[in-house]
């Protein structure tokens, strides 16, 4: 639910998405928070408004828990697109479309272009030319957008034909990424979003017990979230899973079984673990410390996983000695 501006709590689809009624072909408009190129994902991300979870720990719940935004059409949001474009300095192929493969290329401390060094961190695989400045810092400037912020695909129709559109505006040139809670990804709304042109997905499994994905996201079941990735991967999607390190929420055991569920589909799967921060109304909840998210990484190896990376190194590793023990098994 999402609260408007009369204090009214309303389904986040009746109150951050319209269609025309004078447009034969339905043309949608999304209440837009803002857009920009977004670090450490290194593309262009479209901040939505509304939602359909209610999360404890949101960390943007400025506007997915409230009506706050600029109304977009998708002929606008592709021509935005196409704007992007222009500022592009990597053009990544296909299965590189995802958040996971950024931190090949950089790692965004600006060295390269401040001081005219590189950091002994540093991946070495792009030319300072490449390195951009953007709100939330420097890094590449990757040829994909993205839809995140507030996730209502439980209406695929709006996000199909805005990837249709920024497909053609673009001739191709641009993927389309849906940052996704899952919620609504049955087979049915995936054929709809295929058909339209969406690329790729970060898929948000915020917990695999059935009590705490309650818990936290305020909804009945996670079934569909679960279920979800087998049927990205079935319809040929780049798919990419996240979830999070919750002390006393989302721990080891659930990550163990995240793990085995990834790794059942495809162990190939990029997947991240990232460190809970304080946010919402777990605000004064604390933050994984160091050997907790290492206990959690190695437990997700051990089912197989090929490609997993440790995210949000800030929250836990607090020391150069940390650092230097996640740079050795390449966080």
């Amino acid at each position: 639910m999402t609260c408007t501006p009369l204090g009214k709590y309303l389904p986040a689809c009746q109150v951050t998405l319209k269609r025309s009624k004078d447009s034969s072909k339905g043309l949608y408009s999304r209440l837009i928070k803002s857009m920009h190129l977004s670090r450490p994902e290194d593309y262009f991300s479209i901040y939505q408004s509304g939602c359909n979870h209610n999360c404890l720990k949101c960390h943007s719940s400025d506007f997915t828990k409230h009506v706050n935004g600029i109304w977009y059409s998708s002929d606008m949001l592709a021509k935005i697109s196409v704007q992007y474009l222009q500022e592009v300095t990597v053009f990544e192929p296909f299965d590189r479309a995802t958040m996971y493969h950024a931190e090949d290329l950089c790692h965004h401390c600006g060295s390269c272009v401040l001081f005219g060094v590189r950091s002994k961190y540093c991946p070495q695989k792009l030319r300072k030319s490449q390195i951009a400045l953007s709100p939330q810092g420097f890094g590449p400037a990757r040829n994909i957008i993205a839809f995140t912020g507030g996730d209502i695909s439980c209406h695929p129709a709006f996000y199909a034909q805005t990837a249709t559109k920024i497909k053609q505006s673009s001739q191709n040139r641009l993927w389309v990424l849906l940052e996704t809670n899952g919620y609504a990804l049955t087979r049915k709304n995936l054929l709809v979003l295929k058909e339209g042109g969406i690329d790729a997905f970060w898929l948000d499994i915020k917990a695999f017990n059935k009590q705490a994905y309650q818990k936290l996201c305020g909804v009945p079941s996670n079934t569909t979230v679960l279920g979800s990735l087998d049927l990205m991967k079935d319809l040929e999607f780049i798919v990419e899973v996240l979830t999070l390190y919750i002390p006393d929420i989302v721990e080891s055991d659930q990550h163990k079984q995240i793990a085995k569920l990834i790794s059942e589909i495809d162990p190939k799967i990029p997947t991240t673990l990232l460190a809970f921060f304080p946010s919402y109304q777990l605000n004064k909840h604390r933050s994984p410390n160091f050997k907790e998210m290492l206990k959690s990484y190695f437990v997700m190896k051990g089912e197989g996983l090929i490609n997993l990376r440790l995210g949000n190194i800030g929250i836990f590793a607090k020391t150069p000695e940390e650092r230097e023990i996640l740079f050795k098994i390449k966080w």
